[in-house]
C-alpha cells in the first residue's frame, strides 16, 4: 500500500495564508489586536492570619497593618525609623563598625559570603540600625533590630552597636528606645564572641539605669532567643505590638524539653501581659504618641 508525500512546506504555506487573511481581515475592520494585561505583582497581600486578599496600598497607609484584622506585617528597620520617629530627624550611630569572620566559619555557606549576601540582599550592614532622633520633637536614642539579616541573631556588631548607644544615651541624658525583631539570638558563626554580647548590652543597660536613665523596650515578633533573655526584657517600661511571639526557645523544643502539655499561646504578647511580662500591647499605629506619652510622664 503506497502512501501519499506530504509537502511541509506546502502547510507552512498555508498556515501563513491562514494568517496573512486574519491580518487583513483585523486591517480591514479598522482595529489592532489587542494584547490582555495582567494583573501586576505586588499589588495584593493575603493575610497570614485573616486569609483575606489586601490591596498592599491600604495595608501601608495603615503602617502595614491588615485593614481588616489588624494583622501586623513585617516592618524592615528603615520603614520603623519612619514610623517613630519625626521626619528627617533621624542621625545613624556606628555605621562604620562592620561584621567580620573571626573563626573562617563555614556550614553550607562561608560565613563571609553569607553574610555579603545578606548585605546585598537587606541593603544593611548588619542586624541592626542605631542613632538618635527626635518623638514628636523629643531627643531620643533608637535602636532597632531587623529579622531579615540573619533573623536578627547578635553577633559582635549588634552587641557592640547597641552598647554604645546605650553609653551615648546615658552620657547626653537621653531617653532609651530598642524596638526587638529577632527571631535568632547569638549568632553562632561568630562563637563565644557573640555570646558575650547577651552580657556586654546587659551591663551598659545596668550602668545606664544607675544614671537614672530611661529605657523604654519594645517587643515585635519575632522577638526570642538570646535577644528576648537579654536587653528585650530589662526595660523599664516594655511594651509589645499585638500577637507577637515572644520567648527564648520556639513552642515545639520547649515542650520536647520539658514533656508537658502547654498553655495555648503561651509565646504570645497578649499570653505575656496577662501574666505580667509586659506592660501594655500597643498597635503599630499608636506606638510613637505612646512612647511620647511615657517619656513625658517620666520628665525626660
Amino acid at each position: 500500500m503506497s502512501t501519499l508525500p506530504t509537502n511541509s512546506s506546502g502547510s507552512a504555506d498555508a498556515v501563513s495564508a491562514s494568517a496573512g487573511a486574519a491580518t487583513s481581515e483585523t486591517v480591514a475592520n479598522g482595529t489592532t489586536p489587542r494584547k490582555k494585561r495582567g494583573i501586576p505583582e505586588g499589588l495584593w497581600l493575603r493575610c497570614p492570619s485573616c486569609r483575606n486578599a489586601i490591596f498592599r496600598k491600604d495595608a501601608d497607609k495603615r503602617s502595614k497593618i491588615c485593614p481588616e484584622c489588624g494583622y501586623h506585617f513585617y516592618v524592615s528597620a528603615p520603614e520603623r525609623l519612619e514610623q517613630i520617629l519625626d521626619s528627617g530627624t533621624f542621625e545613624e550611630w556606628d555605621a562604620n563598625l562592620l561584621p567580620t569572620d573571626p573563626l573562617s566559619f563555614a556550614d553550607k555557606k562561608a560565613y563571609a559570603d553569607r553574610l555579603k549576601a545578606e548585605q546585598k540582599r537587606t541593603k544593611m550592614t548588619d542586624a541592626c540600625v542605631t542613632g538618635g532622633g527626635m518623638i514628636r520633637a523629643r531627643r531620643v536614642a533608637i535602636g532597632i533590630t531587623d529579622s531579615a539579616f540573619i533573623m536578627g541573631s547578635m553577633g559582635s556588631v549588634v552587641g557592640e552597636r547597641l552598647a554604645r548607644m546605650i553609653e551615648r544615651a546615658g552620657e547626653q541624658n537621653l531617653p532609651l528606645i530598642i524596638v526587638s525583631g529577632s527571631g535568632g539570638g547569638a549568632r553562632m558563626h561568630e562563637g563565644i564572641l557573640s555570646l558575650m554580647q547577651m552580657a556586654k548590652v546587659s551591663a551598659a543597660l545596668a550602668r545606664y539605669h544607675s544614671k537614672g536613665g530611661l529605657f523604654i523596650s519594645v517587643l515585635t515578633n519575632p522577638t526570642m532567643g538570646g535577644v528576648a533573655a537579654s536587653f528585650a526584657s530589662l526595660g523599664d517600661v516594655i511594651f509589645a505590638e499585638p500577637e507577637a511571639l515572644i520567648g527564648f526557645a520556639g513552642p515545639r523544643t520547649v515542650k520536647a524539653t520539658i514533656r508537658l502539655e502547654l498553655p495555648e499561646g503561651f509565646q504570645t504578647s497578649e499570653f505575656l501581659l496577662e501574666h505580667g511580662f509586659i506592660d501594655r500591647i500597643v498597635p503599630r499605629e499608636g506606638l510613637k504618641s505612646e512612647i511620647a506619652r511615657v517619656i513625658d510622664y517620666c520628665g525626660k
